[in-house]
């Protein structure tokens, strides 16, 4: 039963790394294109309803990430795949802490509104730029839980 508990586990953490990974490429392929054709009148729209609904579900999901790597480092503490929950772990705050202390900011802005079309294409263009960081930080994410997976797997086969 605590094996079974352990995959779950795990499959659950898995599944808001793949989450973090998809949103970050969707939104590398689908949104950024769309960017230079952004208006003071029509930017809102494409922003705000989705930021706002992204926070809540993305921290009722870190919160369960965190619990899950938690549950991870202490499984694996004696084995060489300690470091999968502490790097994941890792990621997973930084990646929390760009968006909350950096991004955040800049979604305020947005936000609050913006009128000026020099200023919307600047502070779209930060946006672009500061998601493209979190983009890289949760595929690392994917690839290091991708390698805790892949690699059990592999050494199950070798029995």
């Amino acid at each position: 039963m605590k094996k079974i508990l352990y995959v779950v586990n795990n499959a659950l953490l898995f599944a808001g790394v793949s989450i973090y990974f998809g949103t970050g490429w969707s939104t590398a392929i689908f949104q950024f294109p769309v960017m230079p054709h952004l208006t003071p009148d029509n930017y809102y729209l494409h922003f705000i309803p989705q930021i706002d609904a992204a926070t809540v579900f993305f921290t009722v999901m870190v919160t369960v990430m965190l619990i899950t790597c938690g549950v991870m480092l202490i499984v694996e503490w004696k084995t060489k795949y300690r470091w999968v929950a502490i790097a994941i772990a890792i990621l997973v705050i930084g990646a929390t802490c760009l968006t909350v202390f950096i991004i955040f900011p800049v979604n305020q802005i947005l936000r609050d509104g913006v009128t000026d079309q020099a200023q919307l294409v600047e502070i779209v263009a930060q946006w672009v730029f500061l998601t493209k960081i979190r983009v890289v930080l949760w595929s690392v994410e994917w690839l290091v839980m991708m390698y805790y997976f892949g690699d059990n797997l592999y050494q199950s086969t070798k029995s």
